[in-house]
């Protein structure tokens, strides 16, 4: 290959470019972003950056010594894949005819519909998002946070040590129950009651009121909660458009093999908008988590540096992480493939567990809170024990 471009320059699509250059390739390497912003370091945006405690510098991935000796064309946005000319369409009219092509576009924040253009309504999900956010928690008051997923949990729990008043709506009956279960999302939520936020599960969100300026937020069950400050974390969509009609396979983002390899030669895809193949499970799975966006580019890269022509191993099992007013929460697998789950150790009250998820007696997931040592010991055991 003379030239690969890398369309995407966030963490999946710098790591994309680091194993591109660690296994040997020495041809032309562009990458492109459509921030005008350097790579940087996402999972603070919503702890450490948020709360002040570090600034934009704090989130640079790259060392002042490192030289990919690739072309960066930031602040510029791929609108179309050309399969025939092997060219990346940009908003600014240019072309990068690239041999290979490697897509990480990543996610964007969904939004609330009838928020547009309504001030004191926030997404996060890009450093310019935490700065605005940033910004307006700097002036306190009354925030309510739509969506009580990891986002949005992160986010009450620093507007929480920032001395604001915090409510979390969730749809569901139970936070965290998609990607924990409801017994263990139960527990892990209830760290906002333990802090005086209020958490309101099973009830759907109206609207918003104001005219120009959001002033509370509408509930379905005819509830009004005054709101300074809303922040809607009600998941993300990848960053897929600009591939329709190219040739790539999409479904739910670009749909893969398990090595990353899309339906068009010479494509591969990484990070948040790509739907891996995952042998354990048999099905295709999105998995927007840092550990995934780091590591998974090295099986693209070797698939696309081969032209398909090495066997994909099998990935490790998923892995995130979140931190909440003071609890380290961390988890691997897959909950939705348990049929039971049991605490290994500690006690929920104490908000201090580990609880391996299984599925018949045979280990699927693990959840740790504040429990490191103990969880990195299971995360071992479940990689062996799922591969």
């Amino acid at each position: 290959m003379r030239t690969v471009a890398v369309v995407g320059a966030s963490l999946a699509g710098l790591s994309a470019a680091r194993s591109l250059r660690k296994q040997g390739y020495d041809g032309r390497l562009v990458v492109i972003g459509d921030e005008a912003h350097r790579p940087y370091d996402r999972p603070p945006l919503s702890k450490e950056f948020l709360a002040g405690t570090i600034g934009a510098a704090d989130l640079a991935l790259e060392t002042d010594d490192e030289d990919l000796r690739a072309e960066w064309l930031l602040g510029v946005r791929a609108t179309g894949l050309d399969s025939a000319e092997r060219a990346v369409r940009l908003a600014d009219g240019r072309a990068v005819r690239a041999d290979g092509i490697v897509i990480a576009t990543g996610a964007a924040a969904r939004t609330l519909p009838g928020s547009e253009g309504l001030a004191g309504v926030h997404v996060l999900r890009t450093l310019d998002d935490a700065l605005a956010l940033r910004d307006a928690l700097a002036r306190g008051g009354r925030l309510v946070v739509i969506g009580g997923g990891f986002v949005g949990a992160e986010v009450a729990s620093t507007a929480y040590t920032l001395g604001l008043d915090v409510t979390v709506v969730e749809a569901a009956p139970t936070a965290l129950a998609g990607p924990l279960g409801e017994a263990m999302g139960h527990i892990v939520s209830a760290l906002h009651a333990d802090h005086g936020v209020r958490l309101l599960c099973g009830v759907g969100v109206k609207g918003l009121g104001g005219e120009h300026r959001v002033d509370a937020v509408l509930l379905e069950d005819g509830r009004s909660i005054p709101a300074d400050i809303v922040v809607v974390g009600v998941g993300a969509r990848p960053c897929v458009e600009w591939l329709e009609g190219s040739g790539v396979a999409l479904h739910d983002g670009v749909k893969c093999g398990a090595d990353g390899r899309t339906s068009l030669a010479g494509v591969v895809a990484v990070g948040d908008c790509a739907n891996w193949y995952d042998p354990r499970v048999g099905a295709h799975r999105r998995v927007e988590h840092w550990t995934g966006a780091r590591e998974r580019p090295d099986a693209a890269v070797a698939a696309l540096l081969a032209w398909g022509a090495v066997e994909p191993g099998v990935p490790r099992p998923p892995y995130f992480w979140s931190d909440q007013y003071g609890v380290k929460i961390q988890f691997a697998g897959h909950a939705a493939g348990a049929d039971s789950v049991t605490i290994e150790e500690g006690a929920p009250d104490d908000r201090n567990v580990l609880a391996v998820y299984r599925r018949a007696g045979r280990p699927v997931a693990v959840l740790g809170m504040n429990q490191p040592r103990l969880f990195t010991r299971w995360r071992k055991q479940l990689a062996v024990a799922t591969s």
